[in-house]
């Protein structure tokens, strides 16, 4: 599914040439290939095989609204945390009955706007959401879809920042409380329960969490199913991993048939939340060479780019490694390759895309950045009042933008100068 290949000594992107969209777009610019978002999804689609399953893309991981309609035309659920999230959804096509709102801070016009559209199910994660969410269910004159998230308390190996499973974080209900509060929410006139949910964590490599989670959570499932509270469904999370440098993630056929192994002939259909896995190798990002500077007496290079750590925050926030190309051969000033550390003009240290790389490049060159489709974006901002870039989709020859780049002016579009008297 690997959606960029060489060609002429060009990186192409399906068959549209990266060298093209940079010269048209500008830079720097995030690019998508739509082929490879259908490709990711089906992936997943496929491995049920005949299995009851809803795939609720992770919307965090990249919420561009033409990236959520390829998903929605193929029968996605969406899986949100935050109010914004569930409107982006909803003016992608997105079926609000696949929509699963997640998150441990959901206000009560969050709350609100869910079950005025229709939702499929809110994730509780506490018991005093619970009550909030049963006083407006019934001042709606509604019944809210829930299922509770429960914290396993199992180590995902990944990134301290993305882990999400263990009971020193933020997330879900404590597995000894999970029992009583399924109890209480029975007698609740403004809930009806759905599933058990729980999430371990993002960028995971191996099945060991994945396995060791389940096989805790069953016991309380079949606990529940003692006491006469039947489930729907199970949403076992998302958080399957993708191979940026090294790590050698198991695929998503795999993923599934091993969990689907694990919970045998339990009658529960099956949720997941992938968002990395589907749109980070999908997406890439371009940024241009402005200079070269060589700093102290070792033989190293600064390439100072266009793109900066507002744009692509996951080096700096996680010192995350992605892969960094030119995307045409070139030739450096010294002829033969140097070792570069690639950093942008935002005014901190910590603004770096990639270090100690070996590259033979120039002023004016393109780089491309790969797997960066999932939160790359999203996670953007217009830290030193960088406009935000543009986003471009491409299918077969054809490409399009599907976000403009931010002008100057958008940068204080929405600000006034303080003019009150005393």
């Amino acid at each position: 599914m690997e959606p960029f290949n060489l060609k002429s000594q060009q990186w192409y992107v399906e068959d549209t040439a990266l060298a093209l969209i940079a010269r048209e777009v500008g830079t720097p610019c995030y690019i998508y290939s739509k082929s490879a978002l259908e490709q990711r999804w089906q992936s997943f689609q496929q491995a049920f095989k005949n299995h009851p399953y809803q795939i609720n893309y992770a919307v965090k991981a990249n919420s561009n609204l033409a990236v959520l309609n390829v998903l929605a035309k193929l029968g996605s659920g969406f899986d949100i945390v935050s109010g914004g999230e569930l409107h982006r959804v909803l003016k992608a096509g997105g079926d609000p009955k696949k929509i699963i709102f997640s998150g441990v801070g959901k206000s009560a016009q969050e709350l609100s706007d869910a079950l005025k559209v229709g939702i499929g199910c809110i994730n509780i994660e506490s018991e005093m959401e619970l009550s909030r969410l049963n006083e407006i269910a019934i001042a709606l004159g509604q019944k809210a879809k829930i299922a509770f998230r429960i914290n396993p308390n199992v180590d995902s190996k990944s990134h301290p920042y993305i882990s999400t499973g263990l009971e020193e974080n933020k997330f879900g209900i404590r597995m000894e409380d999970a029992l009583l509060l399924y109890q209480q929410a029975t007698e609740l006139a403004g809930i009806e329960i759905e599933g058990l949910a729980y999430h371990i964590g993002s960028q995971i490599t191996s099945l060991s969490p994945f396995i060791e989670a389940l096989q805790k959570i069953l016991p309380l499932v079949q606990s529940l199913k003692q006491l006469g509270i039947p489930l729907k469904h199970l949403d076992i999370g998302g958080g399957l991993g993708v191979c940026y440098q090294s790590e050698t993630p198991p695929s998503p056929e795999e993923y599934i048939a091993t969990l689907l192994a694990e919970l045998g002939p339990l009658p529960l259909a099956i949720h997941i939340e992938p968002g990395r896995a589907i749109a980070a190798p999908a997406g890439v990002l371009l940024t241009r060479v402005e200079y070269i500077k060589k700093q102290g007496t070792q033989n190293k290079y600064f390439a100072i780019v266009d793109a900066a750590m507002n744009d692509l925050l996951r080096p700096a926030l996680y010192n995350a490694w992605q892969e960094i190309i030119p995307i045409q051969p070139t030739v450096a000033p010294t002829g033969s390759s140097a070792l570069y550390d690639i950093v942008g003009p935002v005014c901190e240290t910590s603004d770096f895309l990639g270090k100690d790389r070996l590259l033979s490049i120039k002023a004016g060159d393109v780089l491309m950045i790969r797997n960066a489709g999932a939160y790359g974006f999203s996670m953007s901002s217009n830290y030193n009042s960088r406009p935000r870039v543009a986003e471009v989709m491409v299918e077969g020859k054809t490409f399009q933008i599907i976000r403009e780049r931010e002008t100057v002016e958008d940068l204080f579009r929405t600000e006034y100068l303080f003019t009150a008297t005393k």
